[in-house]
């Protein structure tokens, strides 16, 4: 039998469990549990209170983040950015890839 490694309790968030049910909703329990390096039963005792109804944020609600219209179009140009240079990435790994395919042969 191997022993239990001792864990210090953590405090988490309203927020943060709210959060943390939202992802376990989109991708399941387990899986969200582990993203976020948290326990199941912890993630499965928030899933429960929120269908109780009685895990909400510390003001009830979450809040969107307010932004201006020439902020969010910044960060969708930025954002356009970094994508055509990781689809560009990409097309030379697989190139590269390709290539050594072809060599290894």
């Amino acid at each position: 039998m191997s022993k239990k490694e001792l864990v210090p309790n953590r405090k988490y968030t309203d927020e943060f469990k709210v959060e943390a049910v939202k992802l376990a909703e989109s991708i399941g329990g387990s899986k969200a549990a582990k993203r976020l390096g948290i326990p199941d039963s912890s993630l499965w005792n928030w899933i429960g209170l929120r269908r109780a109804d009685k895990l909400k944020a510390a003001d009830g609600t979450t809040v969107p983040v307010k932004r201006s219209l020439a902020e969010a179009e910044a960060e969708n140009a930025k954002l356009r950015r970094e994508l055509a240079s990781t689809q560009l990435d990409l097309e030379i790994v697989k190139k590269a890839a390709a290539y050594f395919a072809k060599e290894s042969r």
